[in-house]
């Protein structure tokens, strides 16, 4: 299924599912952690994640690309766009001149681009603001010319190429890095800053009623969440917080794409502490399968109770 809708209090969150599959070998997504920990520790039992998040056959971590949108009240908001098309991300082959059909996915969920109002990029990387922009006259323009994009300001100073900001110039990084960063960039951020349509913002911004973006930095400098309440009901957006609900179980260990890796721990801890607390449902940008989950507390970490 490619377009799935929840209701929460009047809004409608519809999910736009790009493409689900393998991506990588798990051990490498969460480095932290062991194969065996995949494979549900000394039980070898592994629970939820097998098949929708991690393929036992061949170690492998299952993951998606997606779009959330936000509609009530006569509005309508994206939160993250994925990869988009035609794009030369030579360091990532799954995303190099990739061709999709985002446009008619949203489409079937009933958005046409200029019903857009709002569009949140929860960070700047590639497989987040791709189709903020699409190709006009053989240049890159807003993909929905009638939405404020709302961009976190740190990230913008981290991946401008034109602001060398201190940590992204180091030796420490890999040129190939800091070239599709300078790449996505150029195509995918600087034409919405150009048309006027970029929001940057730090700290806590709301963006309409009852929808509050927040800084919860570590994945990247900028990394946030969106949250959402409606008639008493809550979800949080929470990007790149999480990439496996292996995390969630293990709450310490990130990603291989976090930049701090302490920061976007404590983050992590933070929010989920308080999803789990305020019965929030969460919506990570990159589970396969269910796509939404209830969280609550179990030992050292939290257990899921999957929307479908």
């Amino acid at each position: 299924m490619t377009v799935e809708r929840i209701a929460l209090g009047d809004l409608e969150i519809v999910r736009v599912l790009e493409w689900q599959g393998p991506f990588a070998p798990a051990a490498r997504i969460v480095p932290d952690l062991a194969e065996h920990a995949w494979r549900g520790g000394d039980t070898g039992d592994t629970g939820d994640l097998a098949p929708d998040h991690y393929d036992p056959a061949d170690g492998s971590y299952v993951g998606a690309l997606q779009t959330w949108v936000v509609r009530g009240g006569g509005h309508t908001v994206l939160v993250d766009t994925g990869v988009g098309d035609g794009r030369e991300r030579p360091a990532t082959p799954m995303f190099h001149q990739r061709r999709g059909r985002f446009l008619e996915l949203l489409a079937e969920a009933g958005v046409r681009p200029e019903q857009v109002d709002a569009v949140v990029n929860t960070h700047l990387h590639a497989d987040h603001v791709g189709w903020n922009t699409r190709r006009q006259d053989g240049d890159w323009a807003p993909t929905f010319p009638n939405a404020v994009y709302y961009l976190p300001a740190a990230d913008r100073a981290f991946f401008d190429p034109a602001a060398a900001h201190p940590a992204r110039t180091s030796s420490a990084v890999d040129p190939a890095n800091r070239a599709e960063w300078d790449q996505v960039f150029t195509d995918s951020v600087a034409p919405v800053l150009a048309a006027g349509q970029g929001v940057e913002w730090s700290g806590t911004r709301r963006i309409g009623a009852g929808l509050a973006l927040e800084e919860a930095p570590g994945h990247t400098p900028g990394s946030s969440v969106l949250r959402l309440e409606s008639h008493g009901e809550r979800a949080v957006f929470v990007g790149d917080l999480l990439h496996s609900p292996v995390q969630l179980a293990h709450p310490s260990c990130n990603s291989c794409f976090c930049l701090d890796a302490a920061q976007a721990a404590a983050s992590r801890l933070r929010i989920l502490e308080r999803a789990a607390d305020q019965q929030e449902l969460v919506l990570p940008a990159h589970f396969a399968g269910p796509g939404a989950a209830r969280v609550t507390r179990s030992g050292a970490g939290f257990a899921a109770r999957w929307e479908r």
